[in-house]
């Protein structure tokens, strides 16, 4: 695997607070498109100069992770037919429309059967562990039991919110809670409404 170095940066702990680190250090990964490839990592050294890096090099150092790398790896190379049964399967036993299937897929895991996400979702459709349990999936990274469960789950949201696919779509992303708690509207966050916008740009592509 290659490793991205960034560069060490050095600031006065006296002076930079952890408030504005954290502010920096985001801002810092964010502008570093190498750097965000990797761990964050950061120690203080004896002069309380503060240190960040994504390889460890110092021994004597007490390193602390401060940003994970993201799992999931989008690739450009995807076959989107390589599931075409099992989601045929699921389409026809849940009454899903396949192109809603695939939309899902793709922005949640890009087909990609091995991913897993940042917060711990798996699968080709990012299933948590919590709610694979409960959909009595047991290898959420089986493909054939990954989509016949999301899907069953996606069957689920848009009985519950009687065939609305913006609000079954957001609780898919953002959870049920958060539609209830913003009085069944799309929850006011960014992830969730580019979430909903991806989903269905990708379902219109499917469909034609």
């Amino acid at each position: 695997m290659k490793k991205y170095f960034c560069p060490i940066i050095r600031k006065n702990k006296h002076i930079f607070s952890r408030i504005n680190f954290f502010i920096f250090a985001v801002f810092f990964i964010l502008l570093a498109a190498d750097c965000a490839r990797a761990d964050i990592y950061k120690y203080v050294d004896e002069d309380g100069v503060l240190h960040l890096t994504n390889v460890p090099t110092n021994s004597k150092a007490k390193y602390t992770l401060i940003m994970k790398e993201r799992r999931i790896l989008f690739r450009y190379d995807i076959d989107v037919t390589k599931f075409d049964e099992y989601i045929s399967n699921a389409s026809n036993k849940h009454n899903i429309d396949p192109a809603l299937i695939r939309a899902v897929i793709k922005a949640e895991s890009n087909f990609n059967h091995r991913a897993v996400s940042p917060v711990g979702a798996q699968g080709l459709m990012q299933l948590m562990p919590a709610t694979a349990s409960q959909l009595n999936v047991e290898d959420a990274f089986h493909p054939e039991q990954n989509i016949d469960g999301g899907v069953r789950y996606l069957s689920y949201l848009l009985k519950l919110y009687r065939g609305n696919l913006t609000l079954a779509l957001a609780a898919y992303n953002a959870g049920e809670g958060a539609v209830a708690k913003y009085h069944y509207q799309v929850p006011p966050y960014r992830e969730t409404k580019n979430y909903v916008k991806r989903v269905m740009n990708f379902y219109n592509s499917f469909r034609r």
